[in-house]
């Protein structure tokens, strides 16, 4: 062998030494671990929605943490919004985006356009992005397998908005058994076969209590709940049932934060052990939420 071939031989063998960066991913590895087995093959739904699902680096996080659960044995189920999207197409279509009360009028026109974004594409965009990170997704939405039974929300005067009427979880039971990820839509049909369009917390929430999930876990665009509004530093980090139904008949709770937190309340009062919800636009606050003390955003506690 002559000197360059030892060369060569002697770059091909030689490794690198440890770097503090390698030490602190092991340390935290090895933190991770009762986390890990509190939670294997434990269920927890998460609604992926606001600026996580928009940004592309927020995205590209999100998918792989949902894989990450995913390998180590947390039986997740995702449900998704997708208004930005649903909007935008609308506009591409010619047809103005109305909201009454802050939810979306849905005419048979706009439901076609929901379904076909929903359904067709941001669901499959999720899917593919899970699959990518090398855990098994499915994409389905309350239509398959009978999931979720719709009802026409109010008088309908939103046109075809429901609300959540049944929930079947015989479809899901059996993927998250066997390590799949569902992922679904919050598109259902009511008794007479007419699609409707569903607020995704809602149906987070409705799933998990169906489940016996330990967690429900809400992505958003807020810290979480605060006690002030528009004050970051008032973050509320735990709260019980009762202090959480408390903050809604004063106001506290107000606005677009309202149904999330009566999201929340539902689930625990079915059986759901914690709600969460969290800033979705803290990179990898899904495991920053799970795999840790401390956790990130509001904890909704069942007792109390």
């Amino acid at each position: 062998m002559n000197s360059k071939d030892q060369q060569k031989s002697l770059k091909k063998n030689f490794k690198k030494p440890f770097t503090d960066k390698d030490s602190m991913r092991v340390s935290v590895l090895s933190e991770a671990l009762p986390y890990i087995q509190r939670f294997a093959n434990k269920r927890i739904v998460i609604k992926y929605g606001g600026s996580a699902m928009a940004d592309k680096g927020l995205q590209s996080a999100v998918l792989r943490d949902l894989a990450l659960l995913s390998s180590v044995g947390v039986q997740i189920v995702v449900v998704h919004g997708g208004g930005p999207e649903i909007n935008q197409w609308l506009e591409k279509l010619g047809i103005k985006p109305v909201f009454l009360d802050g939810l979306r009028i849905t005419d048979t026109e706009t439901m076609d356009v929901v379904e076909m974004v929903l359904v067709g594409r941001v669901n499959k965009q999720i899917v593919s992005g899970i699959n990518s990170h090398g855990s098994l997704a499915v994409g389905l939405c309350g239509i398959d397998g009978g999931l979720i039974e719709a009802r026409t929300l109010g008088g309908g005067t939103h046109g075809l908005v429901g609300e959540v009427a049944k929930v079947n979880t015989k479809l899901l039971i059996p993927l998250l058994e066997k390590g799949y990820v569902p992922v679904i839509s919050s598109v259902a049909n009511s008794p007479d076969s007419r699609s409707h369009n569903i607020n995704a917390d809602t149906v987070a929430g409705e799933l998990a209590a169906a489940l016996g999930a330990e967690k429900l876990i809400l992505l958003t665009d807020t810290p979480g709940i605060l006690r002030h509004e528009d004050d970051p530093s008032s973050l509320i980090d735990e709260i019980r049932l009762s202090e959480a139904r408390e903050l809604i008949e004063l106001g506290v709770v107000k606005g677009g934060m309202r149904p999330k937190v009566e999201c929340c309340i539902r689930s625990l009062a079915q059986g759901v052990n914690a709600a969460h919800i969290i800033d979705g636009r803290t990179p990898h606050a899904l495991l920053l939420e799970v795999f840790t003390d401390a956790g990130i955003g509001t904890m909704v506690m069942s007792r109390g």
